[in-house]
C-alpha cells in the first residue's frame, strides 16, 4: 500500500497509471516523475521498494498537488470575481468562461434545462 500526498495508490496497477490518482498529476507528469526517479513505468505499484517510494514522495512533494492545488485554483477564481472581470462574471453566473457558445449548448456547465413554467403552485393535500 503506497501512500503519496495523502492518496493511497491502487495496488494492482502499473505505477505510471497509479500516480494519476493524485490530483494534479496526469499521464505526462507521471512519466516525467518516473523518468527522474529512474523507475520502470511498467512496474506495479505494490512492487515498489521503500527507497523508491521515498524517492517518489520527495519528487511529488515539490509539485503542487491535492489540497494546495485546489486552494490555489479557488483563490484564482475568487480573485477574478472580486476584480469584476468578464471571466469572474462568467464563473459567478456558472456559465462557460473560455469563449464557448452558451446559447444552445453548454449543458454540463449550465445544468439541467429549465423550461418556462407557468408559475402555478400545485396544491398538495394536507
Amino acid at each position: 500500500m503506497v501512500r503519496i500526498s495523502g492518496v493511497v495508490l491502487p495496488a494492482k496497477k502499473r505505477i505510471e497509471f497509479a500516480l494519476t490518482y493524485i490530483n494534479g498529476v496526469g499521464r505526462s507528469l507521471s512519466k516525467k516523475v518516473l523518468e527522474e526517479a529512474k523507475i520502470d513505468p511498467m512496474k506495479m505499484s505494490d512492487d515498489l521498494t521503500e527507497g523508491e517510494e521515498a524517492l517518489l514522495r520527495s519528487i511529488i512533494d515539490k509539485i503542487e498537488t491535492e489540497g494546495d492545488l485546489k486552494r490555489r485554483i479557488s483563490m484564482d477564481i475568487r480573485r477574478l470575481q472580486d476584480t469584476g472581470s468578464y471571466r469572474g462574471y462568467r464563473h459567478r453566473r456558472r456559465l462557460p468562461s473560455r469563449g464557448q457558445t452558451s446559447r444552445r449548448n453548454a449543458r454540463t456547465r449550465r445544468g439541467k434545462k429549465r423550461t418556462g413554467l407557468s408559475g402555478r403552485v400545485k396544491l398538495t393535500k394536507t
